[in-house]
Parts: structure tokens; C-alpha cells; sequence
């Protein structure tokens, strides 16, 4: 029973996660405030997870703190990925949705200590496969392996 609690509550995390990817692309597109973001997600979360038919529920919570966080420290979240790109790329020239996974990636390396850093490494580079192929997933790999290098030891 309690294995099966914990496989539901990691899925939740990880709907979480993707589910917060998909909104910092939308807020980048579309400049809508991440509270009324928020505030719609919370009511029907098929705002941004509609590909996911089998949702069962996702983290509001983790959703919640991951789009305010990154909303609130985006320009040292920026500067942290930037430190850790290759010097032939910048954050400015990234694609917005490769931004939104590095970013929300790196916020929680900064910010939730409590979940290892091979958790969140591990479900962002599976939020990159699911829409990039083979280099996007590894940049994102290699940028947030650095990041918790720095950040972690």
C-alpha cells in the first residue's frame, strides 16, 4: 500500500513539473499573469496537460511553486543557466521552451533541496524527450547536472 502511494505521489510531481514547463512557455507567449496561470490550472488542470488523458491528479502544490518561483527569480535563474551554457549559446537565443524546462529545473535545484537532485534531473530531461530530440534532451541534461554541481555540494 505504501509502495503504491509513493508511485502515485511521484507521478503527481511529475504532471507537476511538465505541467508547469507548459505554463512558463504559455506565460512567455502569451504574457498572461502566472496567477491567473495558476488560478486556471488549479480548476481544470486539463489547461495544460490535455495530452495527458490519464490524469489522475497532479501536485497543485509543486505546480504552484515552481511557476511563482521561476516568475519571481527568472533573472538569477537566467543568469545561473547562463553560467552554466556552453559559451557559444545564450539564454537569450534559446528556444522559449527549452527556457521554461531550464529554468523550472534550475528553481528547483535552488529551491527544493528536500528532493534529490537525480529526482528532478531525471524528470526534466523526460519533459525535454517528450518534445525535443537527441540534442535538446542532453543540453538540458548537461545544464542542470552543472547547475547541481554548483548548487548541491
Amino acid at each position: 500500500m505504501e509502495q503504491e502511494k509513493k508511485k502515485t505521489d511521484n507521478i503527481m510531481r511529475r504532471l507537476a513539473r511538465l505541467a508547469a514547463v507548459q505554463g512558463l512557455y504559455q506565460i512567455a507567449l502569451s504574457r498572461e499573469p502566472v496567477e491567473a496561470l495558476i488560478k486556471r490550472f488549479r480548476e481544470d488542470p486539463a489547461v495544460l496537460l490535455q495530452e495527458e488523458r490519464t490524469v489522475i491528479a497532479v501536485d497543485a502544490g509543486l505546480f504552484g511553486q515552481i511557476m511563482s518561483g521561476v516568475m519571481e527569480h527568472l533573472e538569477s535563474l537566467d543568469q545561473m543557466i547562463a553560467g552554466a551554457l556552453d559559451s557559444r549559446l545564450s539564454v537569450e537565443r534559446l528556444e522559449q521552451l527549452l527556457k521554461a524546462i531550464l529554468r523550472a529545473g534550475a528553481f528547483e535545484l535552488l529551491y527544493n533541496t528536500e528532493v534529490p537532485e537525480k529526482v528532478i534531473l531525471n524528470d526534466y530531461v523526460d519533459v525535454a524527450h517528450g518534445f525535443f530530440d537527441a540534442k535538446e534532451p542532453a543540453l538540458v541534461n548537461a545544464v542542470l547536472d552543472s547547475l547541481a554541481k554548483n548548487l548541491r555540494s
